[in-house]
């Protein structure tokens, strides 16, 4: 378990927790404060960078969990990360800047709805906790931010023949935003078009959709035709 909070909330964690913690902390003079408390003794402080920690290694063959106030400039590729995982965390729970957690949550054709809400949602259960203002933090945050819960689906809920497929159309298909799914799956894949078009009509739309409009299990119809 990566635990990214103050000494206080992780003493209280432990104290409540009979299961083993692992708390990752980038700063070595902190990480070296946190080993010396000795109502931390039970805990493994590592110290590193949470983007290189080995958290396939960690999670290999165990059930395990996340939970921590995740840095705003590594919250996205981080949550990513963990999502994408095999064998990745049964739940994740962490504080996010509220446009991320936005986009975790977003439906079809609006702004936040994207790549970074299709990979979510096909791995995890989203759910909002609470938000908080800046005013919360010292320093202020220019933004508010928002806790979510992420619990893993036991299947995905939706079918799909090749899943990492699925992940690289659903990406393309937000790399240029503007344009058609047909046009963004030629730049981004190199797909022709006339493909992309076969595989909507096979679900009955035109060739004119834009990526911004497809649902989960239509980019898993789409995904399913092209694979073919």
């Amino acid at each position: 378990m990566e635990i990214g909070a103050g000494t206080g909330a992780l003493t209280t964690i432990l104290a409540q927790s009979d299961h083993p913690l692992t708390a990752i902390e980038i700063d070595a003079d902190l990480a070296h404060f946190l080993q010396g408390l000795p109502e931390l003794a039970a805990v493994e402080i590592v110290q590193t960078d949470a983007l290189a920690f080995d958290f396939a290694r960690f999670g290999k063959g165990r059930r395990w969990r996340v939970t921590g106030n995740l840095p705003y400039n590594i919250g996205t590729p981080l949550l990513l990360q963990l999502v994408e995982m095999q064998e990745g965390p049964e739940q994740i729970i962490v504080m996010l800047q509220k446009d991320v957690a936005d986009r975790l949550a977003a439906r079809p054709a609006t702004p936040a709805y994207g790549s970074l809400t299709l990979a979510t949602q096909y791995a995890m259960q989203i759910e909002r906790l609470f938000s908080l203002g800046p005013h919360a933090f010292y320093p202020r945050p220019k933004v508010d931010s928002t806790v979510v819960r992420l619990i893993r689906h036991p299947q995905p809920p939706v079918h799909s023949a090749d899943a990492r497929f699925l992940l690289q159309v659903t990406r393309a298909a937000f790399a240029y935003r503007r344009k058609t799914l047909a046009n963004s799956l030629r730049l981004a894949l190199g797909i022709e078009p006339a493909r992309t078009s076969s595989a909507l009509r096979s679900i009955g739309l035109g060739p004119e959709v834009r990526g911004e409009q497809l649902e989960l299990v239509q980019f898993a119809a789409i995904a399913d035709h092209l694979h073919h």
